[in-house]
């Protein structure tokens, strides 16, 4: 791994985007990841139902870290149920649970209604999938590890075309953070109803533009600089610092400041990082 610790963020994000397939072919190689992508590939192919993907505990650790989801590795028992479910009913457990990934998983892992039968398991270019996204995943946490601005900005690189709405935003902690950092809202944004912070969202950004390549790369230019500026880790006691810890605010009432900020001159205080 590439160490970015001690770097503003922005410098710390183009060091890892220059280095990325390296860093993504030496996890690859990484002797307890390499066993763990070995044991996917052989034994994927044979599992049908929930049922069997929770009782293999190596390949079922191997799926929820592909997906982020280490945290919940011993929730089987609500993992299980989550996997079976009907999303045509709306009151079942997938359409309940608000973390993200976890629908995520769902519809790509895709088992039938009950968990009785999948037909994606013995697909090979469906199991690279998840390989290369599990390869990913641990690719971005490692850098989050080092610079959680850098970790978000990743996180962000990879979701922006699948955000359409506010609630789409809201339904992620960090995409939250991201949206709220780059349009000038503070963190006790997220104190106010969700249905007012969804129109917030889309009040101040049409999010159709996160279909442009080019227009998520400002966005993540924006806010790892803002970022490193608001955390004070470059530009303490810096007069743009000063400003946008002055803009930030709430009017008392439930209504917010947005900050308007200068990107270029603080760009250029930070010689260009």
């Amino acid at each position: 791994m590439i160490p970015i610790s001690g770097m503003s963020s922005l410098l710390g994000l183009k060091m890892v985007d220059a280095t990325q397939n390296r860093q993504l072919e030496l996890i690859q190689n990484e002797p307890r990841h390499s066993r763990a992508i070995q044991v996917f590939r052989e034994r994927i192919a044979d599992i049908e139902t929930v049922d069997q993907l929770i009782a293999d505990h190596e390949v079922y650790s191997f799926v929820m870290r592909a997906f982020d989801l280490e945290d919940q590795i011993f929730g089987k028992a609500l993992i299980g149920k989550m996997l079976k479910s009907d999303v045509e009913d709306r009151k079942s457990l997938v359409n309940r649970l608000t973390d993200s990934r976890l629908k995520t998983m769902f519809e790509t892992l895709g088992f039938e209604p009950g968990g009785e039968g999948n037909a994606n398991t013995t697909d090979r270019v469906w199991q690279e999938r998840i390989v290369a996204l599990y390869i990913d995943t641990q690719f971005v946490n490692a850098q989050g590890d080092q610079n959680t601005t850098v970790g978000i900005a990743l996180e962000f690189r990879r979701k922006a075309s699948s955000i359409e709405t506010g609630f789409d935003v809201l339904k992620d902690p960090e995409m939250s953070n991201f949206m709220r950092t780059i349009l000038g809202f503070p963190a006790e944004m997220a104190q106010v109803d969700i249905d007012k912070q969804a129109k917030m969202f889309e009040a101040k950004y049409d999010f159709s533009k996160l279909q442009d390549p080019a227009e998520v790369e400002r966005l993540i230019r924006r806010f790892v600089i803002v970022s490193d500026a608001l955390d004070g880790s470059a530009l303490a006691n810096n007069a743009a610092v000063q400003l946008i810890s002055g803009t930030l605010g709430s009017l008392g009432d439930g209504t917010f400041v947005p900050a308007t900020i200068d990107i270029t001159a603080i760009s250029a205080i930070r010689g260009g990082y």
